[in-house]
């Protein structure tokens, strides 16, 4: 049963790894990858470069769109010249000739109109709208089709009908009396004949576009482009971003995308596995407990997720990502190891799509290491604040160095760099906050929620103090006791001192039940049967969870409470209901504590320490021999009763525990000379 429980876990656990390969994959930026880094002005620090194939020399992508701006500025639109509109009117004047001239109007006068109409209609009338538009967008010519053939002409030559009026009117000769012009109503025969073609000018502005060349030249195959230590100029810049586009581009579709895919997803699962096989060799309570697992890939999915798309559509710089609230976050719910290995994985991930992969990966290592040295325990808010500071100068540090390295130049240094790294000291500070979240999120415990949750001035123990003293001191001494046996073995201290405080808030409900509440000779006890005074006892075990959980405490601390008697008796009544009634049945479930039994070394050390304090208060005399005996009599016991059974104890464990206890309580009870009195004279 053990092993299919085993095979399952490792199974779940591979399928976790593969779809966070899946998802990471997924968001990879798909061009094929150029191999190399270059910057204009800087040298080229891999070896000799060659053209592998022939590819021309682009232009750059401004270069081109400035073309194609001065080609739109200068672009002459297509007009189209339509005779049919000013036939009908110069038809439509021609019949009416006659009549005028009946009237009186001189032949001279229907002379110069008639040819006068006929010469604006030659130069051309347009919309008085479009000839406004033309000298908006400062157009000098147009081209004018006339059948498929075209001519261009000023813009300053054309009239609109209203202009066109003007100037047969204006340019009459002095002979011409104006009179006689007037009654000719010269503008009822003018009208647009040259119209706006908006197909044929898209068509041949697109055109023009098209045929603007995107290269300057070409590179032949095989020939030299660039080697090692030379300054890249402008020509040389321009060659390696050709090659690089050309690579970048190249045909291949929708098969080319899967394959590199298929790459990028095997890769990453490389990563993924090998960080898996140190989980299960390492920390197999991360690896095969579903939601430690979750919580650790979540953290490397969303750092890798936030990166790619950051370098993908240029959203951010990838140095004000701070990565560095990987291995504090890591470190804050579990171990150093896991948290340096998690940062490390994440990071090789990450470089993969950095532009100077290598030198982020310095930078970020040694990010991860300085926040492990400088942060051993997240239990105050100044400790975050100092770390996020050491953490900011050493990316100021190593990165100068690096420019030094590299350039030999003070001057090449980006000082924009800087400001990335200060809007990543002030994103770390946020880790505070995202640590209250995963801890909500996920159930985890911190130690700055243990500092928070071990103020006696909280509601639950300044409760506690006021209605049971007793079992308060009680709480406190077992905190002392199971802190310091749990400190000598390696075991979370923080933790046990918190759970040592609530393990007994259950006894709330009914203090005076309890010895060490009591003050008077009075027992409540006396006038109850064992069964019931069993059940009142052991039910501060379920009370206390009712009271934690009401309270919103954290399961870790509830499991104290759960555990702190484990499946254990009530051994004063139920020995004194054995004494009494030797031939009643032997019913240890009424006198059974509902458990469980402690299963972690902090649990087992509180049952250790609260049944070793509180029998501790029965001693008649306090020796180095009475006290080691009580020590080995009830922990011994404790284990031949299969109570830790569970705990992941050494038996080298137990016996520094016992000496542990034994040193902490002869402090305790330490014997005191007796002071004289003074003799009066």
């Amino acid at each position: 049963m053990e092993n299919i429980r085993t095979k399952k876990s490792i199974i779940i656990s591979a399928v976790f790894l593969l779809l966070t390969a899946v998802i990471i994959a997924f968001f990879f930026p798909r061009e094929g990858k150029f191999r190399y880094q270059f910057n204009e002005g800087k040298p080229w620090r891999y070896g000799l470069l060659t053209a592998p194939s022939d590819f021309p020399i682009y232009k750059a992508p401004g270069e081109i769109e400035a073309a194609r701006d001065s080609l739109r500025k200068h672009f002459e639109p297509y007009f189209r010249f339509n005779p049919d509109e000013a036939n009908v009117k110069l038809e439509e004047w021609r019949k009416q000739t006659p009549v005028l001239q009946a009237s009186g109007v001189p032949a001279a006068t229907l002379k110069y109109v008639d040819d006068a109409i006929c010469d604006v209609y030659a130069k051309g009338i347009i919309s008085s709208s479009q000839l406004e538009l033309m000298h908006r967008d400062n157009h000098l010519k147009i081209n004018v089709l006339t059948n498929s053939v075209s001519d261009s002409r000023k813009i300053s030559d054309l009239y609109s009908v209203k202009k066109a009026y003007e100037a047969i009117i204006d340019n009459a000769p002095p002979s011409i009396d104006r009179d006689d012009l007037e009654k000719c109503n010269v503008n009822e025969y003018l009208t647009d004949n040259i119209f706006y073609d908006r197909e044929t000018s898209e068509k041949i502005l697109e055109e023009s576009l098209q045929s603007i060349p995107v290269s300057t030249g070409m590179v032949q195959a095989g020939e030299r482009i660039v080697d090692i230590g030379e300054i890249i100029d402008s020509k040389t810049f321009d060659k390696l971003r050709s090659l690089k586009q050309v690579h970048e581009t190249k045909s291949g579709g929708t098969k080319r995308q899967n394959t590199i895919f298929g790459g990028q997803f095997i890769l990453v699962l490389c990563m993924l596995a090998c960080f898996g096989f140190y989980l299960a060799t390492f920390s197999p309570q991360i690896f095969f407990k579903r939601k430690n697992l979750a919580f650790i890939l979540l953290c490397v999915l969303a750092a890798c997720v936030f990166s790619e798309i950051s370098v993908k559509y240029s959203l951010l710089n990838i140095y004000i990502i701070p990565f560095a609230i990987i291995p504090i976050v890591v470190r804050t719910f579990f171990n150093s190891h896991t948290a340096i290995f998690t940062h490390i994985i994440t990071i090789l991930i990450c470089s993969l799509t950095a532009l100077f992969p290598y030198e982020f990966i310095l930078l970020q290592s040694f990010a991860g290491i300085v926040v492990l040295f400088s942060l051993k325990e997240l239990s105050q808010r100044s400790q975050l604040f100092r770390c996020s500071a050491f953490v900011f100068i050493t990316y100021v540090v190593l990165y100068i160095s690096l420019v030094l390295y590299q350039e030999g130049d003070f001057k090449k240094i980006n000082w924009e760099m800087m400001m990335y790294f200060l809007i990543n000291f002030v994103l770390l500070m946020f880790s505070y906050v995202l640590i209250y979240m995963l801890e909500k999120i996920f159930g985890y415990i911190s130690p700055i929620t243990l500092v928070e949750l071990s103020n006696i001035n909280s509601p639950i123990l300044k409760k506690l103090s006021e209605t049971a003293p007793g079992t308060f001191q009680h709480s406190l001494q077992v905190s002392i006791l199971a802190s310091e046996a749990g400190a000598k073995i390696g075991a979370d201290t923080q933790l046990i001192r918190t759970g040592a405080l609530y393990h007994d808030i259950g006894k709330m409900n009914n203090p005076a039940f309890f010895t060490e509440n009591r003050s008077g000779d009075v027992n409540p006890h006396d006038k109850l049967s064992f069964e019931e005074s069993a059940r009142i006892i052991i039910s501060h075990v379920p009370d206390g969870v009712k009271i934690a959980e009401k309270g919103m405490i954290p399961q870790a601390i509830i499991d104290f409470i759960k555990t702190h008697h484990g499946k254990g008796f009530a051994k004063y009544f139920y020995n004194s209901y054995r004494n009494t009634f030797p031939d009643r049945p032997d019913n240890k479930e009424v006198f059974s504590y509902p458990g469980p039994n402690p299963f972690s070394r902090e649990t087992a050390i509180l049952m250790m320490a609260d049944s070793v304090e509180a029998a501790s208060r029965s001693l008649t005399e306090y020796t180095d021999e009475s006290i080691e005996h009580l020590i080995n009599k009830i922990i011994d016991s404790q284990i031949q009763e299969g109570l830790l059974k569970n705990a992941p104890l050494t038996f080298k464990d137990v016996e520094d525990v016992k000496t542990e206890f034994h040193e902490r309580l002869k402090t305790m009870y330490h014997t005191r000379i007796s002071y004289p009195d003074l003799k009066k004279n």
